[in-house]
């Protein structure tokens, strides 16, 4: 409780609450997929990587990664996975990213020319040179983290654990980190659990995601089934050669926006071919354009329902 009164009533009577993180989730996934979690803050995806790494003890269950339990740290467990977290840096901040690098390469056992090989190779994927010979305070956010991402894969980790790792880079960046994702799993087959709130990153990287919502699990499947299972209609954006009234189009569908030559509506998936003949046969029409709902808008508006439920 707030105020000095507060701080001393809480040293005679302090009231504790259990918060379960995680409750009943289960999930298999297989080498080489590449698997996003979404969830709202506080949904329990953090706590989720964190038990498959090992840092964090489940108070129950089991968690198999690579045929090892990830709560024991094993050197032959660690030698497999990887954890980046956006929001946290493993590099010394006063030092250059080559520094950390080889420090990094002595942990791992890997000798130097073999760390030198691995660091050329995977500093060319990434697009990053010079700037790994200056101090990390003097990088940018985008060149820090990709600084991040080729000391976490040094050791070429089978399982790679990620965590917001686009988070606060511009667009420019994040396209980059993407793409280098998408590239280091082809070409080594490696295993992506990606959390992130950048939609644009999960629809890029991710054909499944699971869905996590105040510590349960509500959807593990294709991410293009649960967009269209949450919307069963197209947006129809209509341009007029001449102007129109809005109760004209009432019967095509759900009026989204209008004024007297632009309309959009939703319509139905199952009555769209129907729709979209008849708005070409009774109207003068200049352009007509069909796209799906925003993604994260959708997402967005399953995570409000899961909590109204």
């Amino acid at each position: 409780m707030p105020g000095f009164k507060g701080t001393l009533k809480h040293f005679f009577d302090r009231k504790t609450f259990e918060v379960h993180a995680v409750t009943d989730v289960s999930f298999k996934i297989t080498r080489g997929e590449i698997v996003g979690f979404l969830g709202a803050n506080g949904a329990g995806k953090t706590t989720l990587l964190k038990m498959m790494c090992g840092l964090i003890h489940p108070s129950r269950g089991l968690v198999d990664v690579c045929g090892f339990s990830p709560q024991r740290r094993q050197t032959a467990f660690l030698k497999e996975i990887t954890l980046v977290m956006g929001q946290k840096q493993q590099l010394i901040w006063d030092l250059p990213p080559m520094d950390s690098f080889y420090v990094n390469a002595a942990v791992y056992g890997l000798a130097d020319f073999e760390a030198k090989e691995r660091i050329n190779e995977l500093a060319d994927m990434l697009e990053i040179g010079e700037e790994l010979t200056r101090p990390v305070r003097k990088l940018s956010l985008g060149q820090r983290m990709k600084a991040e991402l080729l000391v976490a894969l040094l050791h070429k980790p089978s399982v790679l654990f990620l965590d917001e790792p686009t988070l606060g880079l511009d667009v420019n960046a994040q396209a980059r980190v993407r793409s280098f994702l998408s590239e280091y799993n082809k070409k080594t087959g490696a295993t992506i659990l990606l959390t992130s709130h950048y939609m644009a990153d999960i629809t890029a990287l991710c054909p499944r995601v699971i869905c996590i919502h105040k510590g349960n699990l509500f959807y593990d499947g294709d991410l293009d089934s649960l967009a269209n299972s949450l919307s069963p209609s197209r947006e129809v954006k209509v341009e007029l050669k001449n102007p129109c009234s809005r109760d004209q189009f009432d019967k095509y569908g759900e009026i989204q926006d209008f004024n007297d030559r632009f309309i959009s509506l939703l319509v139905s998936r199952d009555k769209l071919t129907e729709i979209i003949s008849n708005l070409l046969t009774n109207f003068d029409i200049i352009d007509l354009e069909i796209s799906d709902p925003p993604i994260d808008q959708l997402i967005g508006e399953l995570f409000i329902k899961g909590e109204v439920n």
